[in-house]
């Protein structure tokens, strides 16, 4: 446990070094801030994407799921998360990233207009404080078990540290820290399989393993969730606000491609081999005569039945997924309040798409709070603190990782999914009308499935649950598909309806123009 312990404050102490060397970077500039000047190169791109990508959700909640339910219930999380990124790189990295966006409710602003982009930037704030608090669950489960503290006090700290870096440096902290943090969970993961296999062997229950595609196929053993939680993360994380400001932050449309398909593999490789783990977990438990009782699977196991060293290290990349997934979603989320809920917008004729920026000789940005920061800058600091609170108070009402995570991008599939693909491949049809009815029509129908369905991804709803007859536990996983069928169909109803009257806002070929009726709109 002195290792371990020894393991968790020395990378708590490594990323804040590396987060506050890197702040100074920023030198007052919001476009450093928000998309770290647009100049990630490829290997900064791609591991960012990667590490915001496998967060403690996709490693704690993937194996506590895999030893409960099956492979296909927890390997759903890195497959789904995977092709996400696969189908990013494939259909929206080149023409997101040029652009030259700041934040990804901007596209629905361009596009939709002003009430689209608020629209937009509401149901992905409300879904990222889900996110945020699957993140910090975890680290607080974590610091509960291996540190001491209660579990409420282990994710106010978790949080704390990741603010405390995230408002000094913004996306070059975030991405600088990300290195870090994607190559100790690529090592731990790989390191961690092995010896398992060599010790143990691997042992897969009846039923349970990746053949058996049942789970995939019988309702009875959870396929519909299985699939749900694919479907949610493969479609609804293309319309994350980390992910996208990854995107628009490499330094070429081509960079950002590469880095999604990059990112992709590198999430399979980290996170299928805790889905193998999981599997052989409670055999090995059971051999060693211990039982996991209410503690994460995973964690027990690292207590346990693997030597202090590797435990350390497994528990470090699971710590800096945690801070890797929180850091992005406080800085997207933060962002997204203060330039399109606030509509704080800035001057970027100015702005140096490396390290550059408004700055003094010296480089320095007037401190958090200066008078040499711009004012989207000032704004977007100060808005991570209401969003880390409201992370925390989800995460203790909440304490469920991975259910938080599929439900953060099951929200964002049935409200903002079908609007950002249609206005960039259907752009004639695309109205309006449309995206509004579609973002209201789907995500009302997520809302009220949520609240009348008692379980969520197979965890009970303690959230907000109206008790009733009509839908059971058996219904699980549906809503997802309903959800986004509903924004679907509304979207192309009311496009045909309202595409003469209407009229249709277009983008020129870069995106960076909004060309409507008796002019253009200068983006």
């Amino acid at each position: 446990m002195s290792v371990i312990l020894y393991g968790i404050i020395g990378i708590i102490v490594t990323m804040l070094g590396i987060g506050f060397y890197v702040a100074r970077k920023v030198k007052g500039d919001s476009v450093n801030y928000i998309v770290a000047g647009r100049g990630l190169i490829l290997p900064l791109a791609a591991a960012t994407l990667m590490a915001q990508s496998l967060d403690s959700n996709a490693t704690l909640g993937n194996t506590d799921l895999v030893a409960s339910f099956g492979f296909w219930a927890g390997a759903a999380l890195p497959v789904g998360l995977a092709t996400c990124l696969f189908l990013t790189g494939l259909f929206f990295a080149k023409p997101m990233n040029r652009m030259n966006l700041t934040t990804l409710p901007d596209f629905y602003r361009r596009k939709y207009g002003r009430t689209a982009e608020i629209l937009a930037s509401v149901i992905m704030s409300v879904a990222y404080a889900f996110l945020l608090a699957g993140n910090l669950v975890a680290g607080g489960f974590l610091f509960e078990i291996f540190v001491g503290t209660s579990f409420q006090m282990g994710v106010f700290i978790i949080a704390a540290l990741v603010l405390a870096y995230t408002v000094a440096g913004g996306l070059f902290s975030v991405a600088y820290t990300d290195f870090l943090q994607a190559g100790v969970a690529l090592v731990g993961s790989i390191a961690l399989i092995i010896f398992v296999t060599s010790q143990y062997g691997i042992t897969i229950p009846s039923g349970m393993g990746p053949t058996n595609l049942g789970q995939l196929t019988d309702p009875s053993q959870g396929a519909y969730i299985n699939l749900a939680t694919i479907v949610a993360l493969g479609l609804g994380d293309i319309v994350a606000i980390d992910f996208m400001e990854r995107v628009f932050a490499a330094d070429s449309p081509e960079t950002a491609r590469k880095a999604c398909f990059i990112g992709a593999a590198g999430t399979l490789i980290i996170g299928i081999p805790f889905s193998i783990v999981a599997l052989s977990a409670n055999p090995i438990l059971a051999s060693l005569g211990v039982e996991s009782g209410g503690q994460a699977v995973l964690y027990t196991l690292l207590q346990n039945a693997v030597p202090p060293w590797l435990g350390a290290l497994v528990i470090a990349g699971i710590l800096a997924a945690s801070f890797s997934t929180s850091d992005g979603a406080i800085l997207g989320t933060s962002a997204v309040i203060a330039r399109n809920i606030g509509n704080i917008r800035v001057d970027e004729s100015e702005a140096v798409a490396t390290d550059g920026g408004t700055s003094d000789d010296n480089g320095s940005d007037g401190g958090l709070l200066g008078t040499d920061s711009d004012k989207l800058l000032t704004v977007t600091r100060l808005m991570s603190v209401p969003i880390t609170l409201l992370g925390i108070f989800f995460a203790i009402r909440v304490s469920a990782t991975g259910m938080l995570l599929v439900l953060a991008f099951d929200i964002m599939l049935a409200g903002a999914f079908v609007p950002l693909v249609m206005g960039l491949y259907w752009p004639d049809m695309a109205t309006t009308p449309a995206a509004l009815a579609s973002m209201v029509g789907g995500s009302l129908t997520r809302l009220g499935l949520f609240v009348l369905v008692p379980t969520t991804y197979a965890y009970e709803n303690t959230l907000l649950y109206i008790e009733n007859d009509i839908f059971t536990a058996s219904f699980d996983g549906l809503p997802t598909f309903i959800a986004a069928g509903v924004s679907l169909v509304v979207f192309v109803a009311v496009a045909y309806a309202t595409k003469d009257s209407y009229g249709v806002r277009t983008l020129d070929r870069d995106g960076r123009r909004t060309i409507v009726a008796g002019g253009e709109d200068e983006e």
